[in-house]
């Protein structure tokens, strides 16, 4: 990858030059988020900084009397102070638990463990390899659109390893590596909370989810295959959009062609797999079929100690504990991949390869203990239930179509996603608001939190706060060195709000059809 990236700062004008008259207004609007996104602190400190400002309201509440009866209960809750005596006794002495019982941090590592197994074995590079190369070349476009949405298990890796393969891809169907990165690039970033596999980002939301709705119902549980029904459309759906979109639009676009003398093979892996890799693919195919067989066959049985009480099977051990069996999946996956390839040999390279992706969860658990304490202080006071009892009077007094308010929550969260790109700190802020209000007024978790995550995917690709659309543009200035921010800007802006509105409309549909969202979850 080309190092020598523009100056963002330095290049806006000349980014400004690069775009469609009518898409020019929107990216000074953007530059202007930039440098103001740029003055932010980092979430670490942002929400120490919300901590600060939440006991100053929690005082002035307190002092003030304020109230609410909840709904279920019948019970009055009172806001308390952090700043009196028992508060700040509480803020010493549960930092440490605040942080053990957070929600995602036991789910988010328990399926990073396993992810890292078949990551570091190689078997997920070969089937995103094998996705692109099993279709003609006329589907390449489809195919890396499709291989995008599958990386999300990857997390943030998905770029690295995707966008060079999506421009061998290009090269190999004779078309323009620059046009297959960008490819690449709005399916993983503004698609990325549809997928047809489950995810890592699965697991931390649906666990912030749960938090949220144990405000209302502590026995309430969101389990990460909450949405999957809706989510696995949704990839299939996105990537039909942006295929049309780019063949019959977007490659009509001036300036994609590479410079000469960019032909060379950048990356470490070629595209066509291997006879042993195909004959790994085979055998972790075959070895997941058994696994999931093997798990359904132990619930089948009315007295299956797996199911649960009175022999529920929405509310088994398997769903209730599934980032668990996920993990198990990924392990036995890699392992019998990494048997028939050499890259796993043997059993104590698991160990190793779960400790090598763990790193990659560092920044993540210091954001999450910032995180876990302003949530603990946030739900003490009680000020979520404040606005949430109280917005939810206001929207049924209004009566509001459950619909309005998904759109109006589709657009503040898509702006708001622009300053905050980290998914899991902004649904931080807003769950323990939003999904007990929408339960007040009958709307489930698991639908506030779909509608969240249309919202959260697709600006990821037009915000300039986001560090994977520098690493677009490294990847394409290796072809074009001329590439600027706006050749990349004029190309997601357009695709990016066209997914908004197709993803938008596919939930409505979903809704008005009372489709599940997942196992046992319905939308309404």
């Amino acid at each position: 990858m080309s190092s020598r990236l523009h100056d963002p700062s330095a290049s806006t004008a000349a980014a400004v030059d690069q775009l469609p008259k009518g898409l020019k207004p929107l990216f000074r609007a953007l530059s202007g988020i930039e440098y103001v996104g740029n003055k932010l602190p980092h979430p670490f400190l942002l929400f120490w900084i919300l901590a600060a400002v939440l006991a100053v309201v929690s005082a002035v509440l307190a002092a003030a009397g304020t109230s609410v009866v909840l709904p279920d209960s019948g019970e009055t809750a009172a806001v308390k102070s952090l700043l009196s005596g028992e508060g700040v006794a509480m803020i010493f002495g549960t930092a440490l638990e605040n942080f053990a019982g957070f929600a995602p941090l036991p789910i988010i590592v328990t399926i990073i463990l396993g992810v890292s197994v078949a990551e570091q074995s190689g078997v997920l590079k070969s089937l995103l390899r094998v996705t692109v190369v099993r279709l003609p070349a006329k589907w390449v476009t489809f195919a890396v659109a499709f291989a995008g949405m599958m990386s999300h298990v990857m997390f943030d890796a998905a770029f690295i390893v995707v966008l060079p393969l999506a421009a061998m891809a290009f090269k190999a169907a004779g078309r323009s590596p620059v046009l297959g990165i960008m490819v690449a690039f709005i399916a993983i970033s503004g698609g990325y909370n549809a997928s047809p596999l489950i995810t890592p980002s699965d697991a931390i939301i649906s666990s912030l989810t749960t938090s949220a709705a144990q405000i209302v119902d502590p026995a309430y549980t969101v389990t990460p295959v909450a949405n999957y029904f809706f989510s696995l459309a949704s990839s299939i759906v996105l990537s039909v959009f942006i295929t049309l979109a780019v063949e019959l639009v977007m490659k009509k676009r001036a300036n994609l062609e590479p410079d000469a003398g960019t032909d060379k093979e950048d990356t470490d892996f070629a595209l066509e797999l291997a006879p042993d890799e195909k004959r790994g693919l085979r055998r972790a195919g075959i070895a997941l079929a058994v696994f999931v067989a093997a798990v359904v066959a132990a619930l089948l049985p009315a007295g299956s100690p797996l199911r649960g009480e009175d022999g529920d099977l929405i509310r088994s051990v398997v769903l209730q504990n599934i980032a668990f069996f996920i993990a198990l999946a990924f392990v036995l996956v890699g392992w019998v991949y990494g048997r028939a390839t050499g890259s796993l040999r043997r059993a104590a390279q698991i160990p190793q390869a779960m400790a090598t992706g763990l790193k990659t969860l560092t920044p993540i658990l210091v954001l999450f203990f910032a995180i876990s304490q302003f949530l603990a202080y946030f739900k003490w006071t009680g000020i979520g239930s404040v606005i949430a009892v109280n917005g939810a009077q206001l929207l049924q007094a209004g009566g509001i179509h459950p619909l309005v308010v998904f759109a109006l929550m589709l657009v503040l969260i898509s702006l708001m996603n622009i300053l905050v790109t980290s998914g899991s700190a902004m649904w931080s802020l807003l769950a323990p608001v939003l999904v007990p209000m929408l339960m007040y007024v009958g709307i489930n978790p698991e639908t506030t939190q779909a509608v969240y995550r249309i919202a959260d995917s697709c600006t990821n690709a037009v915000t300039p706060m986001s560090a994977y659309f520098v690493v677009a543009l490294g990847f394409i200035q290796g072809y074009r060195k001329d590439a600027g921010i706006g050749t990349l800007a004029s190309f997601t802006i357009p695709l990016a709000f066209g997914m908004l509105v197709i993803w938008a409309g596919l939930f409505s549909v979903w809704y008005f059809l009372g489709l599940p969202l997942g196992p046992g979850v319905p939308i309404r």
